[in-house]
């Protein structure tokens, strides 16, 4: 074979493999763009279901909290943790709750698991009620509420927690307080808290609010105490009067029957110097609820909680959060 031949059949074997590179690339970047817009579409369903069915939970414990509100105003039951909306609800596969038509079968149904719980947060402390306000309009005043102050030192004493942690975040509440009142210009101060992880903001650490979280929470009003549903801890920091001992004689009460009064756990405590129960600060009725629900799709679970204000009949939702992780 000549040399002109041998150079022509090289280069048209260089031209192939050149053409075979680029077909293959263009087919490789194609099957990637496509499984690309495959997975974008799948998460944006997911999303858009999820959205749906956690919408549809929180309608649903919104509902039962309405149903229970209604059955204590014609017995005048309190708020305990025998009732419904205390029952958590175990991981479940959503088509168990739906009535899926003839035509669906097991692999139409969405694979889809929920799952929920719903917490009263008046079993906990409010750390707002910290914070006092007197007056109106320009007479309004803004000052710390000792008794209260007092009773999450007593908490932080008992759980084993530095008091001037507490003491720096009341004082910067009580500051961030006082100048979203006066001043709405940005300032040097923490945003008010609205949820409990926002605590933070005040300078409480993350090992302090992992420890607190069971008995302390942040709500916008001021709040009391329900003794049907608080921790022991809790109740006991919620008085002078009131020690873990006594607090956990409240608890093995309730337990076999729920305070329907504040006079009927008063009875339990018995006499004392100090009273250790105030309508100011107790009760035996919740009117705030945080709605947890869990959402379980294929690989992913989608966690949302909401805070609910239960007036009468009327749920309304405070606030919500999501959360995604695989």
């Amino acid at each position: 074979m000549s040399a002109g031949a041998r150079t022509q059949r090289g280069a048209a074997l260089l031209l192939a493999m050149l053409t075979v590179t680029l077909v293959a690339a263009l087919a490789a970047s194609a099957a990637w763009q496509q499984w690309r817009a495959i997975e974008i579409e799948r998460a944006e369903r997911q999303r858009g279901q999820a959205a749906w069915i956690l919408a549809g939970a929180l309608d649903w414990a919104r509902l039962i909290l309405r149903e229970d509100a209604r059955g204590n105003q014609t017995s005048g039951n309190p708020d305990h943790l025998g009732e419904p909306w205390a029952l958590p609800l175990e991981e479940a596969r959503l088509s168990s709750f739906l009535a899926a038509d003839r035509d669906n079968n097991a692999d139409s149904v969405l694979q889809a698991f929920l799952s929920g719980e719903m917490i009263d947060l008046q079993s906990r402390l409010n750390f707002n009620n910290v914070i006092r306000r007197e007056g109106s309009g320009s007479a309004l005043k803004v000052e710390l509420s000792e008794p209260d102050l007092q009773a999450l030192q007593r908490l932080y004493e008992g759980l084993g927690l530095p008091l001037g942690e507490l003491q720096a975040a009341a004082n910067e509440l009580l500051a961030s307080t006082r100048l979203s009142l006066t001043d709405p210009q940005p300032s040097r101060t923490a945003l008010l808290p609205t949820k409990f992880s926002q605590l933070a903001w005040l300078g409480i650490s993350r090992e302090s609010l992992a420890r607190l979280e069971p008995h302390l929470t942040v709500l916008p009003q001021r709040t009391t105490l329900n003794l049907n549903t608080a921790s022991a801890e809790a109740i006991a920091a919620s008085s002078p009067g009131l020690d873990l001992a006594r607090a956990r004689r409240l608890i093995a009460v309730r337990e076999r029957t729920p305070f329907r009064s504040l006079a009927e756990a008063a009875r339990v405590l018995g006499a004392s110097e100090v009273p250790p129960l105030s309508d100011q600060y107790h009760g035996v009725r919740s009117e705030h609820f945080e709605v947890r629900g869990r959402l379980r799709l294929d690989d992913t679970i989608i966690e949302e909680r909401s805070l609910v204000v239960r007036r009468n009949l009327d749920v309304r939702i405070v606030w919500r959060e999501r959360f995604t992780r695989r």
